[in-house]
């Protein structure tokens, strides 16, 4: 079972993601940005921040030698300043994890976040202790090479078969193509910002208002 972060295990997290981008930039590019404008849902971060850095004038070649630093520094910012989130977590995603894991099930992360954001989320949330493993933000071109990579992973170490279902949640219009991509069931959630018309124009292979709504039965 993968899981995409905001939106669908938590949402209305705060600015301070936001802010750690804006301020990792300007200490390490001296150059002031705005996640103003942006379509932040569904993005991965590295791409959210060179979008950032496009927009205020950089090149792109300025944009490749600052960015390992810049993603280094948001995640130090980040992980500094997060406030508690286990009021922001999403109707029915505490009951979901407690079924998934006492029925065994492998549960991991595939984010746009970048990886010490998304574990800290998970962390001040009260849900790290649900997941095994995750494919961040850093470690691919886009969420489908995420999804690969958590799948990759998983079969690996030898926690799933060739065989083993897999199901991807997410809220986005990108989580559901991701799955596609990879040949993977997915569930859309509709906890996002996304319109539930939208989400459901991509057909997903099942789709809820939240995950209360979701039979364990379904997923395993």
């Amino acid at each position: 079972m993968l899981f995409d972060i905001d939106g669908t295990l938590i949402r209305g997290a705060g600015p301070h993601h936001r802010e750690a981008l804006v301020e990792a930039i300007r200490r390490t590019a001296h150059v002031d940005t705005t996640t103003e404008g942006v379509p932040v849902a569904g993005m991965l971060d590295r791409d959210i921040l060179t979008t950032m850095m496009l927009r205020a004038g950089m090149s792109r070649s300025e944009i490749r030698r600052v960015l390992p630093e810049v993603v280094k520094r948001a995640q130090s910012i980040y992980v500094r300043r997060v406030p508690d989130l286990t009021r922001k977590v999403c109707p029915g995603v505490r009951g979901l994890l407690r079924c998934l894991s006492r029925r065994g099930a492998v549960i991991g992360l595939v984010t746009g976040n970048l990886s010490r954001i998304g574990w800290r989320k998970m962390e001040h949330a009260g849900l790290r202790h649900y997941f095994r493993f995750g494919a961040f933000a850093e470690m691919a071109r886009d969420r489908a090479g995420l999804v690969r990579i958590a799948i990759r992973r998983a079969r690996k170490e030898r926690w799933i078969g060739r065989d083993s279902n897999i199901t991807l949640i997410g809220d986005h219009p990108n989580d559901v193509l991701a799955a596609q991509a990879n040949g993977i069931r997915v569930v859309a959630v509709g906890t996002g910002i996304i319109p539930l018309d939208e989400l459901q124009s991509h057909t997903p292979d099942v789709f809820v208002p939240d995950l209360r709504e979701l039979p364990i039965e379904m997923l395993l």
